[in-house]
């Protein structure tokens, strides 16, 4: 909000105004983060085997540490790899 004018919207330098979009989480319908299901936590790496950030990802802390322990486990009883897929 403008402190000047507080009656007009925010814009930016270009002088467009900004609209922001509403994130849905996208574990909303699962209750439990499961090392198991990997097709699930794939769905939170990117394709050189990273863990995407929260500001990507949408979840909130809680559910972000816990994907976080679920996907190095699960790396560390080798359901996933710990790089990207292979380029060749």
């Amino acid at each position: 909000m403008n402190p000047i004018f507080p009656l007009q919207p925010e814009t930016n330098a270009k002088g467009k105004q900004r609209v922001f979009k509403k994130r849905t989480n996208p574990i909303k319908g699962q209750k439990v983060i499961d090392y198991l299901d990997v097709k699930f936590i794939t769905r939170f790496i990117n394709d050189q085997g990273k863990i995407l950030p929260t500001r990507i990802t949408g979840l909130s802390a809680y559910q972000q540490r816990k994907m976080n322990k679920a996907v190095k486990y699960a790396r560390h009883l080798a359901l996933i790899t710990f790089v990207g897929q292979d380029l060749s």
